[in-house]
């Protein structure tokens, strides 16, 4: 499974929109132009993302002097599914799990089918816990764990 290349941009774009509205639901306005330049996104496709995360209510766009785009609500409340299914509609692993799609040639003979929902809703879950919030800030670096020994191998100090 892969991200189009146009919900990647959508999470980092509204990643940008997070810090620099500094995560905080109702700060000031940025400008698309302005996220197109610090996320390298080319300006007509932050354009283009900016209303369709604004259609889908994670930003709140205004005209005029002053005018921008801000976040809708809190950093902290939006998931990362949220910004996926703005750019890609519902996450669906499989045509099966799609609502009203029946288009499968193993559709009636297919045993693995009753449980793609478990397992679609199991990524989208994971999808859904991770928050804007989260993605706005420097990752933590945890060190790698110990490699254990191996049963019958000697360590010499």
């Amino acid at each position: 499974m892969r991200l189009s290349n146009l919900a990647d941009y959508a999470v980092v774009l509204m990643s940008a929109a997070a810090r620099q509205c500094g995560s905080h639901y109702g700060s000031g306005p940025i400008h698309a132009a302005m996220l197109a330049e610090q996320t390298g996104i080319p300006g007509p496709t932050a354009q283009k993302l900016v209303s369709q995360l604004a259609r889908a209510g994670l930003l709140v766009a205004s005209r005029g002097s002053g005018g921008g785009v801000r976040l809708a609500r809190p950093a902290a409340a939006i998931s990362v599914a949220d910004i996926i299914e703005a750019v890609e509609g519902p996450i669906a692993l499989t045509s099966c799990v799609a609502e009203g799609r029946h288009d499968c040639s193993l559709e009636g003979s297919c045993k693995v089918q009753p449980h793609w929902g478990v397992v679609n809703g199991a990524v989208r879950g994971a999808l859904a816990e991770i928050s804007l919030a989260s993605l706005s800030v420097a990752p933590k670096h945890p060190s790698p764990p110990p490699i254990p020994a191996l049963a019958g191998d000697e360590i010499r100090i």
